[in-house]
């Protein structure tokens, strides 16, 4: 494969959470195929106004494996321009850039179009959302902006592919699914995971991992198990992970649900040393959102091969069979209840182990390196 320089536009170190860690693997993966990899993230990422968490940034110490500059600043229109004329100096052979929030489109995308003067660059961006799960207004406005600026997309769900074909539907684009999260370390035996967390060997566990949005369905989570079927099947649900929503609503309604003593809690946000413990903890994964694209935590439960439930909605369906390495239910909590019991009474862990082995090696991340450079490849006869 011919060497290419290829520039990363958007978060990583010191920023933490998901996209920020999935940027830094795929890094790593390019730089495993013999590229040279830069990666581009903010001096300031949300004002904090804007932020819903305690903290942006990573505890953990800076990757010593990654080149990574910190030029972007989301808000300052001068700063767009410096850093889109200072990457096309350069002259990379392919820039891709992130694109999550409507909020950042100003921002990235002004960098993309600045980018693209150098017809020589092939600009792509990789899309986790384009209309978001919680709506605001200009977000279209925003979205088709960020579409319009580069030449060609990669999309991770249809439903996120659909979105980003009703601004532009000329553009090279590619449907590739999430890759494994396989960046939190090696597996660790249920026991060693129970001991670690001061849990019951004993009690079976459901776990709600990652931040806690409204639109994740926590609240049809807390309903499914007030289910009278549940209450004596020494079964609880672990929910580990920081509010950005009303931390208030959740711990009125477990009251009023009577569910207290079958619910864990670990409040804050899980540093990326400590994600393996809850994983191997876990006897069932549950992602009971109301809405979705995709979503990382299917990729990190593949990862250490535990059973899924998730909601029909989004892209989540396209990545679990159900029946095969778990449930697909709709999102109602009566649903959820169902198929909790079921698995209760009738399944365990091992019971889908063979169809997860199966299914994740459908999301190598050599998949997603491959689908950014192909179509941007294609942005160099499109123009």
């Amino acid at each position: 494969m011919e060497k290419k320089r290829i520039i990363i536009v958007g978060p990583a170190y010191p920023y933490r959470g998901g996209i920020a860690d999935f940027n830094e693997r795929l890094a790593r993966e390019f730089q495993r195929e013999g590229h040279e990899v830069t990666v581009y993230t903010f001096t300031l990422q949300y004002p904090g106004f804007l932020f819903p968490g305690k903290t942006q940034y990573s505890t953990s110490p800076a990757p010593s494996d990654l080149t990574i500059v910190r030029k972007v600043h989301s808000v300052n229109p001068f700063n767009w321009i410096k850093v889109g004329r200072e990457i096309r100096r350069q002259r990379p052979d392919l820039v891709m850039v992130r694109f999550w929030l409507p909020f950042m489109a100003p921002c990235l995308g002004t960098i993309a179009r600045i980018i693209r003067g150098d017809k020589r660059i092939q600009v792509v961006s990789l899309l986790d959302n384009v209309v978001p799960h919680e709506h605001r207004i200009g977000d279209k406005v925003f979205a088709r902006y960020m579409i319009k600026s580069v030449g060609g997309y990669v999309a991770m769900s249809e439903s996120v592919l659909a979105d980003a074909k009703s601004f532009d539907d000329t553009k090279p684009f590619a449907l590739t699914p999430h890759p494994l999260y396989d960046n939190f370390g090696d597996k660790v035996s249920r026991e060693e995971a129970i001991a670690h967390l001061g849990l019951d060997a004993d009690t079976r566990y459901v776990l709600f991992f990652g931040l806690i949005r409204d639109y994740k369905g926590l609240d049809l989570l807390l309903r499914a198990f007030a289910d009278e079927r549940l209450r004596n099947k020494n079964t609880k649900l672990i929910v580990a992970g920081e509010f950005y929503s009303n931390a208030e609503f959740y711990e009125k309604l477990e009251q009023e649900l009577g569910v207290s003593e079958h619910i864990v809690w670990y409040k804050e946000f899980i540093p990326a040393d400590q994600v393996r413990y809850f994983f191997a903890a876990a006897d069932l994964v549950a992602q009971p959102y109301k809405t979705a694209t995709q979503s990382g935590i299917t990729q990190i439960a593949y990862h250490f091969e535990r059973p899924m439930l998730v909601t029909n909605v989004g892209g989540l369906a396209e990545i679990v069979p159900h029946g095969k390495v778990g449930y697909v239910v709709q999102p109602e909590a009566a649903d959820i209840a169902n198929a909790l019991v079921d698995f209760v009474d009738n399944h365990s862990d091992a019971d889908f182990r063979e169809g997860i082995l199966e299914e994740k090696t459908k999301y190598a991340w050599s998949n997603m390196t491959a689908a950014l450079t192909n179509v941007g490849a294609q942005t160099l006869t499109h123009r």
